[in-house]
């Protein structure tokens, strides 16, 4: 039997997901390689299925020796990897039922625009903020790395900071322009999110992207960071603004609570949720939420009535806050996504019918 390029057989993989506009590749044993454009996922069929030796031929060709080494002891890893021609993904490694599977996430080269992204230009005013704590939330796969990466790259154009990013791994790969960029990969440049976010207090630094905010430690040293004059930027899988405040503060044990509510209250900056909706038109387009913490909101975090947060947003329009509901009636009326969608995705179908 002939011995399969593996290398070869990732790269065609790869041109194809390109070729379509495609965001993800999954390569699991019994089916074929699988890949997802605008949303939905497409088996190539014209690939065979892949067998257990397959899938183990393309973990070599995606993993240096001493990666494959901690996947085979640990079962999970996370990882990056770029292909000869400069095209980058984000992957992760896992067993299922005894048998390997990846899943790979195009990384684009180029950062996009908030204009490109069809985001609100709100969000500029965060970026001109010297200091404070800015999250953006929603389900995996929503976009949320790719505007803080429109954030961030916003920063680099317009203004000389220094910009330290902590990644796991390190996805977009910015280069600078106005500002000083650094971007440490967790594993790689430092043991994991919770120490590379200490070492940033010397390391002179205005603004810091964390990956992801993973456990307590994490939190409370973003926190801290953004309430000593940095701009902190990261993400959390949470649906809404409410829901994140609550996750937040549940991270810690009861009698530290009313403490992070307190700082929560007054370093935090704005929490925008997104989703990406399949547009009539073809793609993807976002719908989203954004919290903008004012007085009135911090007064609700610090008194524990963020269950209150949903109604400040729903009537904070004049205040520049985005309901969700109303960001999907909107993309319905412009005919951008059909109303059926705009219920799939709603949290509140209930409110919804009120705006359509």
């Amino acid at each position: 039997m002939a011995s399969v390029d593996y290398k070869k057989e990732l790269a065609e993989l790869i041109d194809i997901v390109i070729s379509e506009d495609g965001s993800d590749i999954h390569l699991s044993v019994g089916t074929h390689p699988t890949i997802r454009v605008a949303g939905s996922l497409i088996p190539l069929l014209k690939k065979p299925e892949l067998t257990g030796r397959d899938v183990q031929g393309f973990v070599q060709a995606l993993l240096t020796e001493e990666q494959e080494a901690s996947f085979m002891e640990h079962h999970e890893i996370d990882f990056s990897y770029a292909a000869q021609d400069g095209v980058r993904f984000r992957g992760n490694g896992f067993f299922q039922r005894g048998s390997i599977s990846i899943a790979l996430r195009h990384i684009p080269n180029n950062i996009r625009t908030f204009e490109e992204l069809n985001l609100p230009p709100i969000l500029e005013t965060f970026i001109q903020r010297p200091q404070g704590f800015f999250l953006c939330v929603g389900p995996v796969g929503q976009g949320k790395s790719t505007t803080l990466a429109a954030m961030v790259e916003l920063i680099n154009q317009t203004r000389a900071e220094h910009i330290v990013t902590i990644e796991d791994p390190i996805e977009y790969i910015y280069q600078p322009k106005k500002s000083l960029i650094d971007q440490r990969e967790v594993r790689v440049d430092t043991a994991d999110f919770g120490t590379g976010l200490h070492s940033i207090f010397r390391q002179d630094v205005d603004v810091i992207l964390v990956g992801e905010m993973r456990g307590r430690e994490t939190i409370a040293t973003a926190v801290t960071a953004a309430e000593t004059g940095h701009l902190v930027l990261s993400t959390l899988h949470t649906n809404n603004a409410a829901q994140t405040i609550d996750r937040i503060i549940d991270t810690f044990p009861a009698e530290q609570q009313d403490q992070i509510r307190v700082q929560l209250s007054g370093s935090l900056a704005g929490i925008f949720s997104q989703r990406l909706i399949p547009r009539i038109a073809g793609g993807l387009i976002p719908a989203y939420e954004l919290l903008i913490n004012n007085p009135a909101v911090a007064n609700l975090i610090r008194e524990r009535r963020t269950h209150e947060v949903q109604t400040v947003i729903e009537t904070g329009l004049e205040h520049g806050m985005i309901d969700m509901n109303r960001s999907l009636a909107e993309l319905v009326q412009k005919g951008e996504i059909t109303v059926e969608n705009a219920f799939a995705y709603s949290i509140n179908p209930k409110g919804l019918e009120r705006l359509i």
